[in-house]
């Protein structure tokens, strides 16, 4: 796989139990790889926190919306099956760009997916803290300590403890991250599960805010109208379904690697789409899309539509939502730092950065150097953000959109081209690896372009400019533009790499048939 000479950096001894880059394998299976791929994604925080401002955009047509999030997913996800049954590989876009289109590429790829994470993390942690504080006051009967979150002495702290938890479980390898999430996937699905069918249960019986009886139409996405909106709308979704890729960065500790990471992708986000949508038409039918009161389309209620509506649906059954949107975000918070940390330590495997980056921890058998290194940079993101304004930190789930499009697109496309000589040699292929790839890749390409120039406009996002450009343009483009000049950086300090000698550019030559649901 690697033409990088095995230091005692880059592996451990040989033997059966560990990969080229000196992980753990055989220590994830199917459900095992859900799981954290449900982890990562954390519907009830992504629900809290993205659902209100999908619904302030398409109103009553959010789960038209959800599925054209979904699709283009799906049809990514095909291709990462793919390129993963072909060259497993713990740095997944990294690596699959770089095979594709050259070094170059490659390194913007993986640059990406480590930014995106980096920008998710720091968000988690907040929404954590929130919740930590509101779960308190509930329980001691003193609801001022709720208001603790905003009193930036309080909450940096309790945010930097929260992430250096988080980091010293996914320091401690996968067995110890799988234990965790069995036991927080379970309680937050239960609690939608709870909310979701007392929401629609009240709102039928007329208990509900804005009782707005369910109706068909609201899955026709040709109802919304303006195409802005809709591209709003969807780069919202995205955010909402990210984090399925995770089940991929894995593939090198999974059982049947070749095969386990693409089917665990693919069930991750069909479950997703079946949680999200059944929540969002609770949410609408119950609430209304109105701008005032505990209408969901009220910008009170847009930063944690949970928040808001757990307590007037669920009654003192509220703290299980609190709970829940707690554990997801801890959750998420320690399943996340398994994607950037797999991907910095195959860059620095592949010398794409330091070779310090593919240091492996002799006791646990994770990534060391680039599990500490992420959660250091989430820690010192956030704090800078927060101390700007709190705007800042909320731009940041927007600026979110911009690089999963772009990281995603680009490993859609890279599929066609590393497959491009066997395209046409099968029904099979010319589905799995140019139809969906193309579709899917182009899409979110299309939609990286439409919201980098949306975004512009000083109004986009939480309404911050930055001389008179909107804030998330000068946080998505700035990102890219840091990687950029990075990148540049490390071809002086590191040039192998970037000659191809570490991780070749290279193509298929072979067309493996797998079944359609693999």
């Amino acid at each position: 796989m690697s033409t990088a000479p095995a230091t005692p950096e880059t592996a451990r001894t040989s033997g059966p139990t560990t990969s080229s880059k000196g992980l753990s394998t055989g220590k994830v299976g199917l459900i095992g790889a859900v799981v954290i791929g449900i982890s990562c994604i954390a519907p009830t925080y992504t629900l809290t926190s993205g659902l209100g401002p999908t619904i302030s955009e398409v109103g009553r047509h959010v789960p038209a919306i959800l599925l054209l999030g979904f699709i283009p997913m799906l049809l990514v996800a095909f291709a990462y099956r793919e390129l993963n049954n072909a060259v497993p590989d713990s740095g997944t876009s990294f690596t699959w760009a770089t095979k594709a289109f050259g070094p170059y590429v490659g390194w913007m790829g993986g640059w990406g997916l480590i930014t995106a994470t980096i920008l998710v993390i720091s968000n988690l942690a907040a929404v954590a803290v929130d919740f930590f504080y509101l779960l308190i006051a509930q329980l001691t009967g003193h609801p001022e300590i709720a208001d603790w979150t905003r009193n930036l002495f309080i909450n940096i702290p309790t945010t930097v403890v929260f992430l250096a938890i988080a980091c010293w479980i996914s320091y401690r390898g996968l067995d110890s991250t799988q234990k965790l999430q069995y036991v927080l996937v379970a309680l937050q699905l239960a609690a939608l599960l709870v909310f979701d069918v007392v929401a629609l249960r009240q709102a039928y019986n007329g208990g509900g805010f804005n009782f707005t009886a369910f109706e068909l139409e609201w899955f026709n996405p040709l109802e919304i109208g303006s195409f802005t909106m809709i591209a709003a709308g969807i780069s919202l979704s995205i955010f909402m379904f990210w984090g399925w890729d995770v089940t991929l960065t894995m593939n090198e500790e999974t059982k049947d690697p070749e095969h386990t990471p693409g089917r665990a992708a693919t069930v991750t986000v069909l479950v997703i789409i079946a949680v999200y949508v059944l929540t969002a038409v609770a949410i609408v039918v119950w609430a209304g899309t109105g701008d005032t009161g505990l209408g969901a389309g009220n910008p009170d209620n847009q930063e944690s539509i949970f928040a808001a509506l757990s307590y007037p649906v669920l009654g003192p059954l509220a703290i299980l939502i609190y709970f829940a949107v707690l554990a997801s975000s801890f959750a998420s918070l320690q399943s996340t730092m398994v994607g950037p940390a797999r991907t910095l330590l195959a860059m620095g495997h592949y010398r794409a950065l330091p070779p310090a980056f593919a240091k492996i921890s002799p006791r646990y058998l994770s990534p060391s150097t680039a599990t500490v290194s992420s959660a250091i940079a989430a820690g010192v993101f956030y704090i800078a953000t927060r101390l700007v304004s709190e705007n800042a930190l909320w731009d940041t789930i927007t600026a979110l959109g911009l690089m999963i499009c772009f990281y995603y697109g680009i490993t859609a496309v890279a599929c066609i081209w590393y497959f491009r000589r066997e395209l046409f040699t099968s029904v099979r292929s010319v589905v799995f690896r140019l139809i969906f790839p193309g579709l899917g890749g182009g899409f979110l390409l299309l939609m990286f372009a439409v919201t980098a120039i949306d975004s512009l406009d000083p109004a986009y996002g939480s309404g911050t400019s930055i001389f008179g450009v909107g804030a998330v343009f000068v946080l998505g483009m700035g990102i890219l533009l840091l990687g950029v000049a990075a990148m540049l950086f490390t071809r002086i300090a590191h040039p192998a790499f970037f000659r191809g000698e570490t991780l070749p550019r290279n193509e298929s030559t072979t067309d493996e048939q797998t079944p359609l649901l693999d």
